[in-house]
């Protein structure tokens, strides 16, 4: 992970970008009166959350004031521009996102065959999309959350916005056979290091039909999934007296405080409650910096 703030890390631009994660970037300002901007444009496509305050809000050739709530988003290329209004605070998160990662999810969608879609709309305020943007921001920016979370989560973000803004497309087609392949691998690898890339392989499914359609189908995301099944497979080696920290490493989990949270949130119980008794086998054990692991 890199992280990156100035001396004053209250008003300072704070980023958020992952190797592993290179198609899409994050980006909060707490006072937006501290950066303003020059009109300018992206290679690459923006939305931001306006998250307190109001500001002016310039796009192409349209002025608009925008405040808290409002969801702003930028085509690349589009020239746009937005600074504060009178020396007012206000603040805000965007993401940048790679046109091509973008197109790619287009097309699985059934949209921009002929390349890029771009979207009509500018700014909304839409309460749902608004919570939605900083949800997914939060999960980016938490080293809490695994890259299977956060690179499922954009997907289905981004999905759904397309959706929302072209109500009009085709649902989903039924593949219950090709979920069932996800699921089964899902069961059998859930103490791997999965990705998203991993189950679409197995399942010969896209990103964001596999996020879309596993949902409708099981009632959960493969993230939430893979969880689920190392909880499975954490009970029945409690069950059988194993060590609570030994557990949780063969589980998958990075380490014992991932799975004891995970383990609370599917049982309302904890490891050891669950297992019974206490004392020595409730040890901790140190774990390896270097396990590419999923973490909660």
């Amino acid at each position: 992970m890199k992280h990156a703030a100035a001396k004053n890390p209250d008003k300072a631009p704070r980023f958020w970008r992952d190797d592993a994660l290179p198609f899409i970037e994050a980006r909060a300002i707490a006072d937006g009166r501290e950066v303003c901007y020059a009109r300018h444009s992206h290679a690459h496509f923006s939305i931001g959350a306006i998250t307190a305050g109001r500001s002016t809000y310039v796009h192409e050739q349209s002025a608009f004031e925008v405040a808290a709530g409002t969801v702003v988003l930028m085509n690349p290329g589009d020239v746009h521009a937005c600074n504060p209004i009178d020396d007012q605070p206000w603040s805000y998160v965007m993401l940048y996102v790679e046109t091509p990662w973008l197109r790619d999810l287009q097309q699985q969608l059934g949209f921009g065959a002929q390349g890029f879609c771009r979207l009509a709309v500018t700014h909304l305020d839409d309460a749902a999309l608004f919570d939605d943007l900083r949800t997914l921001y939060e999960i980016l920016v938490d080293d809490q959350h695994d890259l299977l979370r956060k690179h499922s989560a954009a997907v289905e973000f981004f999905s759904d916005l397309h959706l929302r803004l072209n109500p009009a497309s085709a649902p989903l087609r039924e593949a219950n056979d090709k979920l069932e392949r996800a699921a089964d691998f899902i069961r059998e690898h859930c103490t791997d290091a999965l990705s998203l890339d991993d189950i679409c392989t197995a399942a010969q499914l896209s990103p964001s039909y596999l996020i879309r359609a596993f949902k409708q189908h099981y009632g959960m995301t493969p993230h939430a999934f893979v969880i689920n099944q190392r909880i499975q497979f954490a009970r029945e080696r409690l069950r059988r007296g194993q060590l609570i920290a030994e557990v949780a490493l063969a589980a998958g989990f990075a380490d014992q405080a991932h799975f004891q949270r995970a383990f609370k949130q599917h049982l309302a119980a904890t490891p050891g409650q669950y297992r019974g008794g206490s004392g020595p086998q409730d040890q901790k054990i140190a774990f390896s910096d270097d396990r590419n692991l999923l973490n909660l």
